[in-house]
Formats: structure tokens, sequence, C-alpha cells
């Protein structure tokens, strides 16, 4: 066809053909202009009503006037010969430039880029949209970017075929709906793709697939039957946010308009710009050089109440303890350090204790060239310990420039009693060790702690946690220690406000006790005012409040912010997991699993969790292993024999669950058995009154993963038309 005229219009290149047709460059000889001459194939106006219907909507695309969608110039006809049908065209505005598919060329694009072009096409969206007009085939080969030589706006956007998707739709009721999903089934809505109607809604899943695919350079989808992408690994939390909602499978989890992804977007573009212009730092574990090696705790503990005071600052992005303090004992380089944790400065130190004197040296560094911006070297009695962590902090602010709230020390002074603080350091460095003998021997420090000073605020908070800890991992009988937990926290919060940890256990502890969730999320939002960096307070209240109350998706956001605060801690990235799991995003689950393992092979719980997963998922074998995994590295306690019965029982191996229900049995009658785990094996074996039976004790005694878990977690759902269910649910105040 080049080098012939059609009508007025003298066909000079071919530029390309997919499912929609064959595009050419053509000149209008009328106006003296470059235009594209897209003509479309014949078979999909054979339907009259369907052409009918077709040119209707090219007419009202043609209507849409917005800088980053392709102007339509006209629709026209014309015969090309006796022996051929005559061929209908449409005449646009030519762009200069590539696809995005060319530009993405299976490598993807600077998180920057792909946000420049991706707020270009929600603003398309959000024009077409407000006029009534769905895309449908929304992809990276309908979207085209100017180049030098366009329109004078390189990297101007222009999405095009507003409307052409509809050719693709059957016409009727009486025809197949399988053509809907000829040529972009792995950019397709699952409600467009099942030939279901559609709104804007389908538009943002497709938009979605087009933003991960710019990110990383491969499609989220490889075809129509689908469970979750691949994760975005290396990828701003607030775009990996915004992606994952938009490939949310029911329409009303996404972003509801084009303009609510766009504020979006915008808001991730600032974030985009915020690790370079905010300070940042990581304060690792200061070595411990005293002859005593159990003096770990003390350094461990000057180097977290640094952590403590700095995270209080705004303006100063500071990593959490879990992930500084991964780095103990292995030889990494400070810039090694710096890149892996992103941040541009570091703080170490040492510290030599002796009887009633200390030295502490410190020395803040530049992780790109390890270059030292401060150092200093102190020694003092034990008595001005607290002024040693304020004159650190002082100098941290003063070299990274970070605004100070008024002229008060950093480091609060919690007790004057030297002797009880030491005593909180111990008790808290065991509770931290969650294992049954640290935390009892933690709470024996705690109290000793108490008991030189009934003031101190700080070791009543380590009380809570040490039996909040204990009930939560099924230690110990919740219905007895829970209640001690919110005493300690209310103690706690008596004598010093300003706590946010002590708040955030309140919180908790007013839900999971009390059932009071009106109350809980008062003292969230007050722990989250006062520390809104703590990541163990934004934890607590994304698995603890959002979960159990179903807002998953706030829980979501909470939880990839605990990660981003302290990436490196394996509790946070379990429970994030987790919380994928809930919301059915299964491959995104297993990777973050995966994630955890590795950051504590050791640890037993991500395989535990991850159990509970590819049992739901029927995936029976590797659920099995997983479980017997969790088993080993527990040393076979109660919560990992229950889900490994649950295993046995869902994989058609009831004599084996049937054994371990009986060890399970055996074991109540001597310690605490949580009933959870009971009620995973009863229900595995199709028992669901006895499962009802334990699940209503679980909720009688506090059992935590039941109270958290009953209305979020999808192993529940063959429950859910129980009548039993929804009491339980309503005796929790979870449900009206």
């Amino acid at each position: 066809m080049t080098g012939q005229t059609i009508s007025h219009y003298t066909v000079l290149d071919k530029l390309g053909q997919g499912g929609m047709g064959v595009v050419y460059q053509a000149r209008d000889t009328r106006l003296d202009r470059l235009v594209a001459l897209k003509f479309l194939p014949p078979e999909k106006l054979a339907d009259p009503e369907r052409k009918a219907r077709f040119i209707r909507e090219a007419r009202a695309a043609s209507a849409l006037n917005h800088p980053n969608i392709i102007t339509i110039y006209d629709i026209a006809q014309v015969e090309v010969g006796q022996a051929v049908p005559p061929a209908d065209f449409i005449v646009m505005e030519y762009v200069a430039g590539k696809t995005l598919s060319q530009l993405i060329s299976g490598k993807g694009l600077p998180p920057k880029e792909a946000i420049k072009y991706a707020l270009q096409i929600a603003d398309a969206l959000a024009a077409a949209h407000a006029k009534g007009i769905i895309h449908r085939d929304l992809k990276p080969g309908n979207v085209m970017v100017t180049g030098p030589e366009g329109s004078g706006h390189p990297g101007l956007v222009k999405v095009l075929d507003f409307g052409l998707a509809k050719l693709t739709e059957p016409s009727g009721p009486g025809e197949s709906t399988a053509t809907a999903v000829v040529g972009t089934v792995a950019y397709m809505s699952p409600e467009q793709a099942e030939g279901i109607r559609v709104d804007a809604r389908s538009d943002i899943f497709s938009f979605g697939a087009v933003l991960y695919e710019m990110l990383v350079g491969r499609r989220a989808f490889s075809g129509l039957l689908r469970e979750e992408p691949a994760p975005l690994l290396d990828v701003p939390p607030e775009l990996d946010h915004i992606v994952t909602r938009c490939l949310c499978k029911n329409p009303n989890d996404r972003f509801q308009r084009a303009a609510d992804l766009r504020q979006a977007l915008e808001e991730s573009a600032r974030a985009l710009d915020r690790p370079v212009s905010l300070p940042s730092i990581a304060v690792l574990p200061f070595a411990n050089l005293s002859a005593d090696k159990e003096n770990e705790y003390f350094s461990d503990g000057l180097a977290e109440d640094i952590i403590d005071a700095l995270t209080k600052l705004p303006g100063l992005r500071v990593i959490a303890r879990t992930s500084a303090f991964a780095f103990r004992g292995k030889e990494v380089d400070i810039s090694e350090i710096g890149a892996k944790l992103k941040v541009a400065t570091i703080l170490e130190g040492s510290v030599r204790k002796a009887g009633n004197r200390i030295r502490v040296t410190a020395q803040l560094i530049k992780a790109a060239d390890q270059s030292h911006l401060w150092s200093e070297r102190y020694d003092r009695d034990m008595t001005d310990v607290f002024a040693i962590q304020d004159d650190i902090s002082q100098a941290i602010v003063e070299k990274l420039r970070v605004r100070l709230a008024g002229d008060r020390p950093l480091v609060k002074r919690h007790t004057q009693n030297v002797e009880a603080y030491n005593l909180f350091l111990r008790g808290r460095h065991c509770v931290l060790r969650m294992t049954p003998e640290a935390l009892a021997k933690g709470k024996e420090y705690l109290e000793q702690a108490i008991a030189l000073d009934p003031d101190y605020a700080l070791a009543y908070t380590g009380m809570a946690e040490y039996y909040w800890t204990s009930a939560f991992w099924g230690f110990r009988d919740p219905k007895q220690f829970l209640p001690k937990a919110k005493s300690a926290a209310m103690e706690a919060a008596s004598r010093d406000d300003t706590l946010a940890e002590a708040h955030a256990l309140s919180g908790i502890l007013r839900g999971t006790v009390d059932f009071d969730w009106v109350g809980a999320e008062q003292e969230f939002r007050r722990a989250l005012e006062l520390n809104p960096a703590s990541p163990i307070v934004r934890y607590w209240y994304g698995f603890f409040f959002l979960r159990p109350m179903g807002r998953l998706d706030e829980a979501l956001s909470e939880l990839r912010r605990a990660v981003e605060l302290d990436p490196l801690s394996a509790i946070y990235n379990t429970c994030l997991a987790h919380l994928y799991y809930a919301r059915g995003q299964y491959d995104l689950a297993i990777a973050q699993h995966r994630r955890a393992m590795d950051l504590d092979p050791g640890w037993y719980v991500p395989h535990w969790l991850l159990a509970i997963q590819y049992a739901h998922m029927g995936m029976f074998e590797e659920a099995i292993a997983s479980a017997q995994k969790a088993c080993e590295l527990s040393g076979r306690n109660a919560p990992a024999v229950g889900i490994l019965a649950l295993a046995y029982g869902l994989a058609g191996r009831p004599s084996e669950a049937r054994a371990l229900l009986e060890e399970l049995t055996t074991l109540r009658r001597t310690t605490y058995v949580p009933p959870f785990a009971m009620a995973a094996v009863y229900r595995s074996l199709g028992e669901l009154d006895q499962a009802l039976e334990w699940l209503e004790k679980g909720v009688e005694e506090h059992d935590l993963i039941v109270v958290t878990g009953l209305r979020s977690d999808p192993r529940y759902i063959p429950l859910h038309g129980h009548p039993r269910f929804h009491a339980l649910l309503r005796k929790m105040n979870l449900e009206p």
C-alpha cells in the first residue's frame, strides 16, 4: 500500500501491525501534515450491529481532547478493489517516538522514569473515564512516548486505541465470549477475561500490569490462568503498594478512580526523593570490650537507647535495632552496610565496663567513602551513662544538621537508679531473644528493676512485653498472662504517658482481652502520634488491630512501613508474608516467607505459617515438609505439631493426623496447648463441630492466634457458613 493515495492521504510507510489492524504513516495532502492511518480488519466489522457500535465508540473517542491521548481526526472507508471488501480506517495524529514496549525492551525502567510515564497514562485514563470511555486494551504496545524528534516535548506520552477493544467483544448474547480475550490476555482484568461487563476499574488493573512491566522489564502475568505476579524486589515500597493494589482481583479492592491512582503516584514520586534529601543513619551494636563477655547486654543497651532517641527526631531516617544489629560479628565493610540498609551514615562504637567506670568510644562515619564525620571517647562513672548517650546523640544531630524541637536532652532519663537501669537492660536483652528460658530470666531482671525503682515506667513496659510475648507464642496460658500484660502496660502509661510502646501494648490488650476495639484504636493512635517512626508500633497496629478488624489493605501498608524501617527483621517480614496470604496473594506470600527464612534460618515461624498457606492451597506435600521443618526448629512445640496434623488430615492421611492429635491431648494435660492447634486438627479431619468447640475455647481463653486471625485467615473460610462461627465473631465484637 506504500506509495498509494487513499482519498486525500498519500501512504508513506508502514509503521506496524497487530490484532487491531495495520498502521501506516501518511501525508494529508489537504492540510499538508503527517497523519497515521489505521486500517481495521474487515472481519471485525462484518457484523452491522458491531460496526455501528464501533462507530459510536470511535466518535466518542474522537471527542477526547487531551495532551496524553492520541487525537482521532476522521473515520473513513475506501473501496480497495472489486474483489476486496471496502476498507475501514481511522485517521489520527502521527506521533514520532517509540512504544513503551520498545522502551522497556526486557530490562525495565528506572523508578523515576516509570513514574513520569505512569502519571501521564493515569491522566489520560482519568480524562477518558470522565467522558464515560473505557480503554479495554491498555498495554505497553498501546502507549507511545515521543522522542527528541517528536512534537518538541520528548517524553510526552500518547495513549492509543481508546475504544477499539470494543471490537473484540461479542455483539449479542448469542455470540461467544471467547473473542473477548484475544490479543492482550496478559493485561486484561479478571472480569474482562471472563467476559463480564467492565468499568473504569478494569483499566486500572491493566495499568497495574503495565506499571509492573515498566519497573521490572517482564510481564506481571504470563497468561489468563494466573495466581499472583512475582514480588517486586528492589522497588520502592510505595510503588510496590500501588502495583499490588491495582492488581487486586476484586475490583472493589483496587483504586476506584484514575484520579486517586494519580495522587498515589505523585506521593510515590515525592517519596523517591526523600532518601536523597533526608539524613539517614544506622546505629550498629557497640562492641563489648569488657573483660566480662556477659556485659554485651550493656553495650547493646547503649546503642538501643541512642536508636530510640534518634527515631523521635523529625527529618532523620533511622534504621531499627534488628536490621542494624544484623551485622554483628560479620566482616562487612561500612559502605556495604550503608548500601544494604540504604543509609548515608553509620554510627559504630565500643564499650568497656569495669566496676563503676565505663569507657565509650563512638565514630560517625560517612557510608559512601568511609570517611569519619565525628569521633569521641568518654571515660566516665556509670552514673554518667545517660549523659554519654545524650552527648553522642547531640553530636549526631549537629553533624547531620537535623532540626531539634526545643532545648531538651535527647535521651530521656527514665530512672535515677543506675542499678535499676542496669537490670532493665539485662531484662530487655533476654525478652528480645523470645525463647521460654530467656523470657523467664528477663522477667526476673525486670522485677528486680521495679523493686529498686517502683516508678520505672520502662521496666513496666518490659514486663508487659514479657507477658504478651509469652502468651502470643503459646508458651503460657493467655487467660492468665494477658491480664497481667494489660496491667503492666497501664502501669507504664500511668507513670509516663509519652511511652509509645506502652500505649501500643495497651491497644493490643484492650482489643484482645476486653474486645474493646474502639478503645484499642485510640491507644494505637496515641502511640503513632508519639513515635510514628517506630517499626514495632507499626507492626503491632497492623497485625494485632487492623488484621483482626478485617482492614487488610491498611494492615499491609503498616507492615510494609515496618519492613521499610527494619528491613532485616525476620518477624516483620514473616508477618507481612502472612498478610499477603490473608489477601489471597499467594505468590507474594511465598516469596516473602522465603526472605524471612533467609534472614533467620533457625526460626520456625516462617516455616509454620508457610505450612498453613500450602495446606490451604492444596499443596499438601509442601505443607507437610514445611510443618516438619517447623517441628524440627521449634523443638516440636504444640503450634508446629498442630499444623503438621492439619497438613496430614487435609492430605488424606487421617491416621497420622489422629496420632498427633493424641500427642497434643496428652501434652495439654501437663502444659499449655493453644486451642487453635486442636481446632486445626479437627477441621482437617472434617469434624467441624469439634473444631468450632475448640475455637470457642480459644476465644474464651483469649488464644491470640484465634482472636487475631478468626475474621481474616482464609483457613477459616469453610466455617463461615456456620452460625456458631458468627456467634464467635459477635462475642469478640468483630461482627454486628
